[in-house]
């Protein structure tokens, strides 16, 4: 009993031994916001990562694929379908993407993908992160007569991010094509007409501009704006005729697609992204066929929405198209059978399936040479174990402040030693053992970590559940973004608290603080009491 009223004794009345508790505090506290904040990303990171990517990617080497796709499928249901939830065909290779901003044209490298609109929702989170609502329920290639979400429907606020989408679809495409179809119209006016009767046409053209412009100019894009330059740069395309037809480009589109967000916006500081291009607009995308060797081919496409999964590796590189139209255009239909050619199967497995387990089997029915298998974690396995990696070295450096603090709890009980050898020596006199006297110390030791701990558990807990509070409160008193965005892309910092973590954390940080006591405490319980009261 002695021993602990010592240590609560030494605990309220030697303020020296504040500072490390607030040491080990800030310690604690540090490390669990900083894996709260790592977790976070870490998982926002796998959800988008595994929401484009199936549990089990069945791939051909080489870029013209397999044949026969409903057979490979067949043989995967026989190796493993009673693990399997949803399997779809896609086509995937590399392609370039060009459209125009004010009159220049914008050329991107892109992953042009072929996908089925009615199984590709069944094994991939595609629909989820698509701007329309329809288009979530169920995917179409259609353009769409208005209806866009303005607001971020991964991130809801109160005001729109995405004013330029007001317009979009089919209102926007009919206004384009009236703009340019005037301005046609104005150019051929010019060239047949006098100055005088020229300017009369002007005057009316002018009108019709304005009658056929939305009402509400602040959401106009710079596709929006195209035509006003247009008037010096005239970059005016007419819809190409296919099989004798001439497309009425105001009522008939091309080949739908969904590109990536990132391909043809960007996030300004205030979080409202700028479009280059809107649902509506036509992109023209060359691509290589199946034959050999392969040859450039390129054809003209309608943007019927957008693709966003956050992840700014997908949303600037990927581009969707129906996989019927790209086996199609690449010449991957077997034109006396009729059986089209993929690149790849996409496999969804049963919530209690075991992945591993399911891309061993698949290995050893198919051979490697033809086929490549592999799980959403190896595909991304360099990108995971790096992050992995990051926080384990962040973990063991800032587990240094507790260390900091050890000695720091060292010091003073080598202090105290010193300080209280004439206590110690009456101690032993009256009857205290050498472990009970080793005993105070490293109960006092136990004190400090458990309330430093128990501190740095609170304010842990607290910055991380007010985190984004926190980030505004700086924010408006520094005058400068903290969390930008337009890097990350998201508009809050995600965080996810392990109980698990939080467990070692907190162990870690007594152990430390019992640790540091042993040696004053081993020193204290070989005093001698007549040697520690010899001298008084």
């Amino acid at each position: 009993m002695y021993k602990l009223l010592l240590c609560w004794r030494y605990l309220r009345t030697r303020w020296i031994a504040l500072a490390s508790v607030i040491s080990v505090t800030l310690g604690v506290a540090t490390m669990i916001v900083v894996n709260a904040v790592m977790a976070g990303f870490s998982n926002e990171m796998q959800t988008r990562i595994h929401g484009i990517l199936s549990d089990i990617v069945f791939e051909s080497h080489s870029l013209s694929g397999f044949q026969d796709p409903q057979w490979h499928i067949d043989e995967i249901n026989r190796a493993a379908g009673d693990q399997i939830a949803g399997m779809t065909p896609t086509v995937a290779v590399p392609a370039m993407l060009s459209f125009q901003v004010r009159g220049q044209w914008v050329t991107r490298q892109v992953m042009f993908i072929g996908i089925d609109p009615k199984t590709h929702a069944q094994v991939s989170d595609f629909g989820r992160y698509l701007q329309h609502p329809a288009n979530r329920e169920q995917l179409s290639f259609d353009l769409r007569e208005g209806g866009y979400d303005t607001i971020d429907s991964q991130n809801p606020t109160e005001t729109p991010t995405r004013p330029a989408l007001e317009h979009a679809g089919w209102p926007h495409r009919r206004m384009r094509v009236n703009r340019e179809r005037l301005w046609k119209e104005r150019l051929e006016s010019k060239n047949s007409a006098e100055n005088s009767p020229a300017r009369s046409v002007d005057q009316q053209v002018d009108a019709m501009l304005a009658a056929t412009s939305p009402a509400d100019d602040s959401s106009e894009t710079p596709s929006d704006t195209a035509a006003t330059d247009e008037k010096r740069t005239n970059p005016f395309q007419t819809a190409r005729p296919k099989q004798g037809h001439v497309m009425d480009m105001a009522e008939e589109q091309f080949t739908g697609i969904v590109p990536g967000i990132g391909l043809a916006s960007f996030r300004n500081r205030q979080g409202v992204d700028q479009f280059l291009s809107l649902p509506g607009d036509d992109v023209k995308i060359t691509f290589p066929t199946a034959g050999t060797p392969p040859k450039a081919v390129s054809d003209n496409f309608t943007i019927v929405d957008f693709y966003e999964s956050k992840m700014s590796e997908y949303d600037s590189n990927f581009v969707f198209v129906p996989i019927d139209a790209l086996q199609r255009m690449r010449g991957m239909i077997n034109p006396q059978t009729g059986i089209p050619s993929v690149n790849s199967i996409q496999i969804r497995l049963k919530p209690d399936a075991k992945l591993n387990e399911v891309r061993d089997r698949l290995r050893e029915v198919f051979p490697s040479d033809l086929y490549a298998i592999a799980t959403w974690k190896d595909k991304q396995g360099p990108l995971l174990s790096a992050v992995d990696m990051e926080m384990a070295v962040l973990n063991i450096l800032l587990f240094l402040i507790i260390a900091v603090a050890g000695f720091g709890i060292l010091a003073i009980f080598f202090m105290i030693v010193v300080e209280k050898t004439r206590d110690i020596g009456i101690l032993k006199a009256l009857g205290a053992t050498s472990s009970g006297i080793a005993g105070i110390f490293l109960g006092y030791g136990l004190f400090l970590g458990l309330v430093g701990a128990g501190a740095g558990l609170i304010l842990g807990l607290s910055i991380t559940w007010n985190i984004n509070q926190i980030r505004q409160a700086v924010e408006w008193c520094t005058g400068s973004r903290v969390f930008d965005p337009s890097i990350y892309y998201f508009f809050q910092i995600p965080t996810i608290v392990h109980p698990v973590t939080i467990g070692w954390i907190i162990v870690g940080a007594v152990a430390i603080a019992i640790g540091s006591s042993v040696l004053p405490a081993v020193r204290a319980a070989r005093l001698h009491a007549v040697e520690a009261l010899r001298h008084e």
